[in-house]
């Protein structure tokens, strides 16, 4: 039963950041890439470096470039380039809205 709930956790901001953070400094690890050494070739602050690898804090901006100095463009490029669906009902949906520009709220409105 333990090895089914292994690697199960609630899934909020702080951990998926946290997460991220966690495979950031792996990654920068194996690369025998110091913490000083990213910040000069990102040109992140190293404060800035340090806060994301303890907290998984950081902006979109400074995440980027630490994605680019890593050599994950195209994985921080195409983050969002694929549609997820979890139901036949919302692939249905995104078939018919492929190409619009806008979302509009199909509920009616309450105004009088």
């Amino acid at each position: 039963m333990l090895s089914l709930l292994e690697g199960f956790t609630l899934t909020n901001p702080e951990s998926v950041g946290r997460d991220l953070a966690a495979d950031f400094r792996k990654r920068r690890i194996e690369k025998n890439i110091t913490r000083k050494m990213m910040a000069e070739k990102s040109k992140v602050a190293l404060a800035t470096l340090t806060r994301f690898e303890q907290k998984g804090e950081i902006s979109l901006h400074n995440l980027v470039r630490l994605a680019m100095a890593l050599g994950y463009t195209s994985e921080i490029k195409s983050i969002f380039s694929q549609p997820k669906f979890s139901t036949m009902e919302e692939l249905d949906q995104i078939n018919r809205n492929q190409g619009k520009k806008k979302a509009y709220d199909n509920r009616k409105s309450t105004r009088k």
